[in-house]
């Protein structure tokens, strides 16, 4: 996953409010009390679109990710920054630090990646051994209803002078996954394009999975925020934001 796809991820996503989304994110840690200048670890941070708002705001936090491209584009983007950040290749699943943490993030959809049950069981008690008492997992997930109706089997297409795809999506109701075709056509300097492929699965997750496999990690404190909100999810909303805490000792 992400590999070719890494040197134009930004471009395609390039609507993205993420100081917007970063901004949330803190907003989201204050609620849970974590501190300021918090250690924190970012997992499934791509190429550091949030990681890098999140270094700017004071948080002391490592950016992990599986996927090297993703990782070399998030490094070289905060050498542009001047920023001294360390990025990390590692499975969210086998999540591992060196000194427990204050917070761990894994944003983007990286919940969702996880197309497993066990994989986001795995990962979320992996995130608590990672916690110091009274830390925060907080992290988002595109909803059921975004993957099985907004995406569903629809077909997206979009035709730019400089990058153009076809997204051909296709769920699975069994499964409860949707799975993303996405044909990329990227122009050259000289004129020509290249032809890119990727192929992703995502899990629409419901609440209640999420909730019990929260509670078997052994969090509590579970709430669940819509999109941008500090207030409980809409039928309708394409995102959700989910806080817990590990219990104080």
């Amino acid at each position: 996953m992400y590999t070719a796809f890494a040197r134009v991820y930004d471009a395609l996503m390039d609507t993205v409010d993420y100081p917007a989304w970063a901004a949330h994110y803190l907003r989201l840690m204050a609620e849970c009390g974590v501190p300021e200048k918090a250690k924190c670890v970012e997992c499934a941070c791509g190429t550091g679109n949030l990681t890098i708002p999140f270094k700017k705001s004071g948080l002391q936090i490592t950016g992990m990710d599986l996927s090297e491209d993703m990782l070399a584009a998030a490094m070289e983007k905060a050498r542009a920054a001047g920023l001294t950040l360390p990025f990390v290749r590692q499975d969210m699943r086998v999540l591992s630090v060196p000194r427990r943490v204050d917070c761990v993030l894994a944003t983007c959809d990286g919940v969702n990646y996880l197309t497993e049950p066990a994989g986001a069981q795995a990962f979320f008690s992996a995130a608590y051994a990672a916690l110091r008492p009274g830390g925060a997992l907080i992290f988002d997930v595109s909803t059921p209803f975004k993957l099985s109706q907004t995406l569903g089997n629809h077909t997206l297409y979009s035709d730019d002078e400089s990058i153009s795809y076809i997204w051909r999506n296709a769920y699975d109701e069994k499964k409860a996954c949707v799975t993303l075709t996405l044909s990329l056509f990227v122009r050259r300097a000289d004129g020509a394009y290249d032809r890119l492929e990727e192929r992703q699965t995502q899990r629409a997750h419901t609440r209640a999975e999420l909730k019990k496999w929260l509670v078997d990690a052994g969090f509590e404190s579970i709430r669940f925020f819509g999109r941008l909100r500090l207030s409980p999810p809409r039928a309708q909303d394409d995102r959700w934001h989910v806080a817990a805490l590990k219990p104080s000792e």
